[in-house]
């Protein structure tokens, strides 16, 4: 084989080892630290009654929140009396 041929394999060879060797460190490193730092989920925030507001904004007329109703019924496939749009958030 020409010599050319034999330093391109050579090179390709070793680029990829180094690349396997560094994502084995990898995910070594990421299972120690997992062992050592686990994950801990964050306190569920509690949802008060209070907190939502019970009526819509009143820049929303009620026009636009049965239109919005009944686009969403249409797009979910469901009926309009199967949900209840709480909260509108004009941007």
């Amino acid at each position: 084989m020409d010599s050319i041929v034999i330093t391109s394999l050579t090179v390709s060879l070793i680029a990829i080892s180094v690349i396997f060797t560094v994502l084995v460190i990898l995910i070594y490193t990421i299972k120690l630290l997992v062992r050592f730092i686990p994950y801990e989920e964050p306190p569920a925030q509690k949802i008060t009654s209070t907190a939502l507001p019970k009526t819509s904004p009143p820049s929303v007329s009620p026009d636009i929140i049965s239109a919005i109703t009944a686009v969403m019924a249409t797009h979910l496939g469901k009926s309009p009396q199967e949900f209840h749009i709480t909260q509108i958030n004009p941007k």
